[in-house]
Order: C-alpha cells, then structure tokens, then sequence
C-alpha cells in the first residue's frame, strides 16, 4: 500500500516540477529528486537505476537546450558572442522580473522572452550602432529563447512519463 502513496506523492511533485520549470526555477531538478527519493523510499523495487539515469540525461539535455537557446538564436541572426551573452543575461533578468507580473507562469515566461531580445538587441547596438541588426539580432534571440523554453518542458514531460512508467507499481 505504501508504494501507491508514495507513487501518488511523487506525481504530484512531478507536475509541480513542471510547472515551476516554466518559471524559469529548477523544476526539472526537483522532478529528478523526487524520483530518487521515490526509488529509495520503494528500494529501487519500481524505479531503478537505469531509469534514474535517464531522468539525469534528460534534465542535463533540458539545461543544455535551454542555455543555449537564446544565444543560438542571436548568433543565426548574426550576433557576436558578445550579443550572445546579452541574451543570456537579459533572458534571466526578464524572467526575474517578468515573474512579477501577476499572470501566472505567463509572465515569467513572457519576461524571459523580452529579455532576452532586449539584452541581444541592446548590446549589438552598442557594439554596431545599426538599429536594424540590433532588432534583427534581437528577434533571434527571442525565437531562440521561446524555442529553448518549448523544448526544456517536453523534456519534463519525457521525464514526467519515464518515471510514472518505470515507477508504476506493480
């Protein structure tokens, strides 16, 4: 019977990791301690070892995906490593400061997103003096860092399904 509560509990943690991973926080990581505590709280009967390090391969993909998203865009667009690492910056500034904004998830996710534009397009326009590059620089790292963010939550759902399928008791 304690492995139905404990496999509950962990659902529900998994779908907070989720949701808090929108917010820019360490959700994905949150998901990947659970699933550990979830293993040995069941001595690893359900969820193992080969699925625990799934679950860690997954979330290390997921943050390379996202950090690199931003920046990826911007260079596409023709930044330099400088506008790169603008966009970088201002993707965490504007998540910082988007969570403010009083729309759930929304807004962090919308702020990331702005800032991430706004640290690309600023810093271009420094180095460049071209308001055009700068914009178009800064769209690319926008669509870099929104893309970043789409593909780091289908990696929580993967991780949602590997450890609510390996860790089904049985």
């Amino acid at each position: 019977m304690w492995e139905w509560v404990w496999y509950i509990l962990m659902f529900f943690v998994l779908l907070a990791g989720l949701f808090i991973n929108l917010l820019g926080l360490p959700g994905l990581w949150l998901m990947l301690g659970v699933a550990g505590v979830y293993a040995f709280m069941t001595d690893k009967l359900y969820l193992g070892w080969k699925s625990l390090t799934a679950l860690l391969i997954l979330a290390v993909g997921a943050e390379a995906v996202e950090f690199i998203a931003g920046a990826a865009g911007s260079k596409t667009a023709g930044g330099s490593k400088r506008g790169m690492a603008g966009a970088i910056v201002g993707g965490l500034i504007g998540g910082v400061l988007g969570t403010g904004i009083p729309v759930p998830v929304v807004g962090t996710v919308v702020g990331a997103i702005v800032g991430a534009f706004a640290g690309a397009a600023i810093v271009e326009y420094m180095i460049r003096k071209d308001v055009e590059h700068s914009m178009r620089v800064g769209i690319g790292a926008a669509k870099g860092r929104f893309w970043g963010t789409v593909f780091k939550s289908a990696f929580g759902i993967a991780m949602l399904i590997v450890a609510m399928w390996t860790g089904f008791p049985r």
